[in-house]
């Protein structure tokens, strides 16, 4: 026993702090997967939206310190009690998602690695055995460095957790794990591939036949049954590739234009997923960056879910020399955690990205 829970301490510390690590790079997309969860028809929590991002930072933080506490040994009736309500809790919240199908991703592991809601839920039911594992043999854990270090190296690690969060809030993650990260080309992420599987699905056909109900199945065509026809029941037996970039349109007066802007050669977005939450003070050095980027010859759009109203607000106060598009609201906050944000694009390929607190690093060509 005290040999199995060493292996299983170790490895679900470590299973910990990666996860916290892979959310702590990336609080702000957490935070976009709680508001999910407080939403209406979820949790039916609206009232803790509002606070989500603050949520989101003290859990990654305290997930990443009691596996880091796990792993050294420290305070283990509290630690192991700890990750006992964490994943009771966690466990709870994936088997609602998969169960009613509420939220298709529980992000877990962020952007990193994509985990279906039962496969969240699985990986959660593998946890808690290994967790409670640990806590019957709890009495096994020991310090695994000398008592008077435990204390700094905790310190040290809530330190660097406050100080990598404080960073990536104010600049953007250090690792982007999502599809619009620099060097990618959002056509080519757009693309499907000839050999890429198809969605297959199973049709249930109900005909009323001589007076009895009949089932006929089929994967698309219509039956021949010499009956009348009552009700069609459709399910998704084999999902289809989904490409990483989708939902991706620059739309202005019901009319897509990406194509055509992801074929130029020198092009600046500005994003504004929404510009009642923008950093509105921000737009008066968005026009100096703009004015600069259209003398060195690149074209410069505006990219927002907000309404036609809002965005020509914006523009009229502060002079801004170029015009709106609209673009789904998940898919801009997918491309850059910052509200506003900048791309630089060059036939569709990302050159260069960053908050709005780094527009002087914007270098135009």
């Amino acid at each position: 026993m005290k040999y199995l829970v060493g292996v299983v301490r170790i490895f679900v510390g470590v299973l910990f702090i990666i996860s916290g690590f892979i959310k702590l790079n990336d609080p702000v997309g957490f935070s976009f997967k709680l508001e999910e969860y407080f939403s209406q028809g979820v949790l039916d929590l609206p009232f803790l939206t509002p606070y989500a991002l603050a949520i989101s930072i003290l859990v990654v933080v305290v997930e990443v310190m009691v596996g880091v506490m796990l792993i050294l040994g420290y305070k283990r009736k509290i630690t192991v009690w700890t990750l006992l309500a964490m994943i009771i809790f966690f466990t709870f919240l994936t088997f609602y998602s998969a169960y009613f199908n509420k939220v298709t991703d529980c992000g877990c592991f962020g952007d990193a690695i994509k985990l279906t809601p039962w496969e969240s839920f699985t990986k959660d039911v593998v946890l808690l055995v290994l967790i409670l594992i640990i806590y019957v043999g709890r009495k096994y854990i020991t310090p695994l460095v000398n008592t008077k270090a435990l204390m700094p190296i905790l310190l040290a690690s809530l330190l660097a957790c406050i100080g990598y969060v404080y960073y990536v809030l104010n600049h953007l993650p250090v690792i982007d794990f999502r599809p619009y990260e620099i060097g990618k080309n959002i056509e080519e992420g757009m693309s499907v591939p000839e050999d890429a599987p198809k969605a297959i699905f199973e049709y249930k056909w109900k005909f009323n036949v001589n007076g009895n109900e009949e089932i006929h199945i089929s994967n698309g065509d219509y039956p021949t049954v010499d009956g009348e026809f009552i009700d069609v029941e459709t399910s998704e037996i084999q999902e289809g590739y989904e490409p990483p970039v989708h939902d991706f349109t620059i739309e202005q007066d019901g009319e897509d234009f990406a194509s055509s802007l992801l074929q130029e050669p020198k092009l600046v977005m500005i994003i504004a997923y929404d510009l009642r939450k923008s950093n509105l003070e921000v737009f008066k050095e968005i026009k100096t960056v703009a004015e600069k980027a259209l003398k060195a010859g690149y074209k410069v759009i505006g990219m927002s879910a907000s309404g036609p109203d809002q965005t020509k607000l914006l523009k009229e106060e502060n002079g801004l020399p170029f015009e709106f598009y609209f673009t789904d609201e998940t898919t801009l906050k997918t491309i850059v955690r910052s509200n506003p944000g900048v791309l630089v694009l060059e036939k569709g390929t990302i050159k260069q990205k960053v908050h709005y607190n780094d527009l002087k690093n914007l270098k135009f060509e």
